[in-house]
């Protein structure tokens, strides 16, 4: 019962947060002294135009009124116009694009795979190498093993994320000539070229995150490891391998896992630096596109998105740090 309720709890306080993120957003960019209709317009764009494509997008609405209909068409979806002219956009509905003529919902799903490919791959490198390093960094306190990982720790932390990618070009993709340099192949079509393509993206990321998580690592095992648990559980005649993964790391974990599903959280919304870099069309290039365009239904449903998918992340956290560790759920 303590966990459905912390669960029901954790899933209340998400939708709040997303409803207030919906508000602010639609504030944002539909408040403000800008003209949605006019920017969907297009050139020449006549009165007669302007007042057309208002009553198309629902713009000579009271705001709250539009509001409340872009809230109605995410959960249940929204026809835009009447009659034979009108387009039906299917739930979740962020919006609907004039100038690509497609649903935000289709956009962002054809780019998805992509940001999906990058994200996931990088952060499951980043996260192996950044725990081993910070564990194994920490268990070796003052040798060369951990100087040298937390040398290469501030190297990652330090370094920009474009000058890695495009340092590993230079040197794996046109020195070396062993993986391609950029773009992107679905794994669909050819799965071996799809992992040769996305090695670099993931390196390039886990590089400068890994950095990260072998501090952060490094710090909580110390800190931990000096308990007097972990004195108690070697007295008990643990193996120390034992009480370093049974006693130790799970403990040490916490905070990274916290970090863990933010980081790859955010970086589901697009990995907008790695994607421009390795020219790949993921959710970056795709926002980056409608800014420079000023496609405004795309950047407020993608900024919507990419807000559910780290408000997301965050509960899966909560949900996991309840399981982790019970004095969580007692408090909830």
């Amino acid at each position: 019962m303590t966990t459905v309720r912390f669960v029901a709890f954790r899933l209340v306080g998400m939708l709040a947060v997303l409803l207030v993120i919906a508000a602010v957003t639609y504030a944002l960019f539909y408040a403000l002294p800008t003209n949605p209709a006019q920017l969907s317009c297009g050139k020449p764009c006549t009165p007669e135009n302007l007042a057309r494509v208002k009553s198309f997008l629902g713009y000579d609405l009271p705001w709250y009124q539009q509001f409340l209909d872009y809230l109605r068409g995410v959960v249940v979806g929204r026809t835009y116009g009447s009659g034979q002219a009108a387009i039906v956009c299917g739930a979740p509905c962020f919006g609907y694009s004039f100038q690509l003529n497609d649903t935000v919902t289709n956009l962002i799903a054809s780019r998805l795979p992509v940001t999906v490919s990058i994200a996931v791959g990088a952060a499951i490198v980043w996260l192996v190498f950044g725990v081993a390093g910070g564990v194994a960094s920490a268990l070796k306190r003052g040798s060369l093993v951990d100087r040298g990982i937390m040398t290469v720790a501030i190297a990652g932390v330090s370094a920009p994320t474009y000058l890695v990618g495009l340092l590993a070009i230079l040197l794996f993709g046109f020195t070396l000539g062993i993986l391609p340099a950029s773009g992107y192949v679905a794994f669909a079509d050819d799965p071996v070229g799809w992992l040769t393509h996305l090695i670099l993206p993931w390196f390039t990321l886990a590089f400068v995150s890994g950095a990260i998580y072998a501090r952060l690592t490094r710090g909580q095992m110390l800190e931990v490891m000096g308990e007097d648990y972990i004195r108690t559980a070697r007295a008990k005649g643990l193996r120390e391998s034992q009480v370093v993964v049974r006693h130790g790391l799970r403990n040490a974990l916490l905070p990274v896992v916290t970090l863990f599903g933010l980081d790859l959280g955010s970086l589901l919304g697009g990995a907008v630096i790695t994607e421009k870099v390795f020219s790949m069309q993921g959710l970056g290039s795709l926002l980056i596109s409608a800014v420079s365009t000023l496609d405004l239904q795309v950047v407020v449903g993608f900024t919507l998105f990419a807000a559910f998918l780290i408000v997301f992340a965050n509960f899966v956290v909560d949900i996991v740090y309840g399981l982790v560790d019970p004095r969580v759920r007692s408090r909830a």
